[in-house]
């Protein structure tokens, strides 16, 4: 691709610009809210650590519910006007969580209701996101730099955002917290309304009659892709556990290891300090590999340390909260690595009429899995312990690595000469 391609937007890097701050703002937001909802359903509510579990079910089920028509009926507006008004959908739902916690007027439905309306919003506005990139460039190389800037922001909020949040509720409670959140999303959607590049809705066609062949025309690509679908379902396994873990983790620090708020915001943080360094060596690792040997080794190095996170924190304190830290950013180098040399490939080898909806499938096996864990976890820590949904999140995480190494990926990974993302041929 020529030099000339990669300008052909003139405005593309000062809208990215705008793009990357937004969401950077707004995703450091969600991630002081991992730390405030939890403790709003057992502390301001009273709740149960089950039910706290459950709240990453409420925020993430529309993915199985709307996930894979949402990006047929986003083929009826820009993706652009669709995130400006889902970070608005999202800022006035957690703006009321907010303000009926403060006058003594919320209680767990509510609370359950409003992470659900919530995460409808986050379907349509993470379908728009993921698939809004190449309206703004076109040349491989500045959307592998573009996706990885995302990633390192994301990467950057899961460092900070804990840490911030675990300090901020020392001060402002779970309640200014979650106001906090709501703000960012005001300020994210701000943001997007200078963004100058438009795309156009693609047709506008009855959504009813053509809904789910357009929906069956994703799916049956995803399948079919000798690579598409390995590195789709190795994220669906690794999400599903992941997520189970997760969904238990602030309140094993709490529980079991006896952590106190701060400390523990700071933990959580801190275990994310390995996604930029994975970030920052994606590209160099499929420069010097391959992009098919740096997406086996970057997910076989994530579940090596996710493992590690309960056996190193099961020596209790604060030495195994220091182990749970070292755990995590084993595992957040690995998938900080792997996420943006993935999109980047199902980018590059989908056609551009079917991005929105292979990005649909995409967000709905991995968000879907995301709720499923969340079931998962509530089910370990009911029935058992949240020792016990730690382990069974951890374990479980390692059935992604015989998923991925099938089809092309596998040919790839042990033959040599494997091509690039960039030279992946478009189908």
């Amino acid at each position: 691709m020529s030099a000339a391609q990669s300008t052909s937007n003139p405005s593309g890097h000062r809208d990215f610009a705008l793009l990357w701050g937004g969401q950077s703002v707004s995703v450091l937001g969600d991630q002081c809210l991992v730390l405030a909802l939890p403790l709003i359903t057992v502390g301001v509510l009273h709740g149960s650590a089950s039910e706290a579990a459950l709240l990453q079910f409420a925020l993430y089920v529309p993915f199985l519910i709307f996930g894979l028509p949402a990006g047929v009926l986003l083929e009826l507006f820009s993706r652009r006007t669709a995130m400006i008004v889902t970070n608005l959908v999202q800022a006035v739902a957690f703006g009321a969580v907010a303000l009926l916690a403060a006058g003594g007027q919320l209680n767990f439905p509510v609370l359950f209701a409003a992470a659900l309306f919530a995460g409808v919003a986050v379907v349509f506005f993470q379908v728009a996101y993921s698939s809004y990139t190449p309206c703004l460039f076109t040349d491989a190389d500045d959307l592998h730099k573009a996706n990885a800037r995302l990633a390192l922001s994301d990467s950057l909020s899961r460092t900070l955002g804990p840490a911030i949040g675990g300090a901020l509720l020392a001060v402002i409670g779970a309640t200014g917290v979650v106001a906090a959140d709501a703000v960012s999303f005001a300020l994210a959607s701000a943001a997007l309304t200078f963004v100058k590049t438009r795309d156009e809705a693609e047709h506008k066609r009855s959504v009813a009659r053509t809904m789910w062949k357009e929906v069956a025309i994703g799916l049956r690509f995803v399948w079919d892709h000798p690579v598409v679908q390995p590195v789709m379902l190795c994220g669906t396994a690794y999400m599903f556990f992941l997520s189970a873990m997760e969904a238990s983790l602030v309140l094993y620090c709490r529980e079991v290891l006896r952590l106190s708020t701060t400390v523990t915001g700071v933990v959580i943080g801190a275990a994310a300090a390995g996604y930029p360094i994975g970030n920052m060596l994606s590209r160099w690792a499929v420069r010097r590999v391959g992009v098919y040997r740096a997406l086996a080794g970057s997910a076989s190095l994530s579940v090596v340390g996710i493992i590690a996170m309960p056996a190193l924190g099961s020596l209790g304190g604060l030495i195994g909260a220091g182990g749970l830290v070292l755990g995590s950013v084993v595992h957040s180098i690995g998938e900080g690595s792997y996420s943006p040399s993935s999109l980047t490939l199902r980018q590059l080898v989908t056609p551009q009429p079917l991005l929105k909806r292979v990005s649909a499938v995409q967000r709905f096996m991995l968000w879907g899995a995301v709720a499923a864990g969340g079931l998962l976890a509530a089910a370990m820590i009911a029935l058992f312990s949240l020792r016990t949904a730690v382990w069974v999140g951890a374990l479980g995480t390692a059935t992604c690595i015989p998923l991925l190494l099938r089809g092309d990926v596998r040919r790839f990974c042990f033959q040599g000469g494997a091509p690039s993302a960039a030279s992946e041929p478009a189908e």
